[in-house]
Parts: structure tokens; C-alpha cells; sequence
């Protein structure tokens, strides 16, 4: 089984890499809770000062959510799968948010829905020319849920958020 969240340190900076290039590195329950515990470990490491985060391949830093196994879930209910997967988003961001170690997300593609709000929670997020930031879940009524109706508008502006 492929590892879903690439690690490797280089002068003292952990580097992860989102690792679905086949999926364009959509977050599913798995990828997550890999990237969480991956966080834990680098955060008591006294070797790493800093962090960056990317995308494998060339086409995505994070389509966001993987919808597919999403759809899956439901059948355990719909309440309830929406809500762990929230759950589990918000988790991360937040994590990535007040992480002790700079963050930085070198987006290297497009950056969407979850993906988008990853970079919203860390403190710079560094764009390629083919990075591309979108929240496409507000065309489908959808809110986007892990925390980046309250972080964009901080972070852009009210006004500039709502383009």
C-alpha cells in the first residue's frame, strides 16, 4: 500500500507531501488522520524547525474532499458521516493552525475546497503558476467546513472574500 503522506526531512525542514496524485490528493479519512499523526511526531522533534507541506504530482496540491468514500459513508447515515468528516477537516486545520512550527503550504496546482482551507490555516501558503484556488462546494448550497468561512474573510478581508 502506498503511503498517503510522503515524509522526509531536509536541513532541519519536514517535508509532507499529500500523496493521491491519481485523486489529485483528495483528503479522505485515511489521508487525514496520516497527516495528523505525522504532525504529532514532527511537533516533539527537536531536529525540525519548520514544515512544508505539498502535493504529489503535477496537477494538485488538494482537490479537497474525496467525495467518492465520502459518498460511501453514507451509508452509515447521512448525519454521521457529514459530521466525522467535518470533524476530522476542522481537526486538521485547526492542528495546522496553532502548530508550534511554521507552516508552509507550497501549493503546486489547484487548491480546492479542504485543500483551499489548509491553506488558509497555515501561516503562508507559497503559489506556483499553475496554483489555482477555488471553493466549488458553494456552488452546491454547501458551506465550506473546515473552518474557512471564518479564516478568509480574517485573512482577505470581508469584501474580498465574498468575490
Amino acid at each position: 500500500m502506498t503511503d498517503l503522506v510522503l515524509s522526509e526531512t531536509r536541513d532541519r525542514v519536514a517535508i509532507l507531501t499529500l500523496n493521491r496524485p491519481d485523486k489529485l490528493n483528495a483528503l479522505n479519512y485515511a489521508l487525514i488522520d496520516r497527516l495528523l499523526s505525522r504532525l504529532d511526531l514532527i511537533e516533539t522533534d527537536n531536529d525540525v524547525r519548520a514544515v512544508i507541506l505539498t502535493g504529489a504530482g503535477e496537477r494538485a496540491f488538494s482537490a479537497g474532499g474525496d467525495i467518492h468514500e465520502f459518498s460511501l459513508s453514507v451509508a452509515e447515515g447521512t448525519d454521521a458521516a457529514l459530521r466525522d468528516f467535518v470533524m476530522r477537516g476542522q481537526r486538521l486545520t485547526a492542528r495546522l493552525e496553532a502548530f508550534r512550527k511554521p507552516v508552509i503550504a507550497a501549493v503546486n496546482g489547484l487548491a480546492f475546497g479542504g485543500g483551499c482551507e489548509i491553506t488558509e490555516a497555515v501561516p503562508l501558503a507559497v503559489a506556483s503558476d499553475r496554483a489555482l484556488f477555488a471553493k466549488p462546494e458553494i456552488k452546491l448550497a454547501m458551506p465550506p467546513t473546515f473552518g474557512g468561512t471564518q479564516r478568509l474573510p480574517r485573512l482577505a478581508g470581508r469584501k474580498r472574500a465574498l468575490e
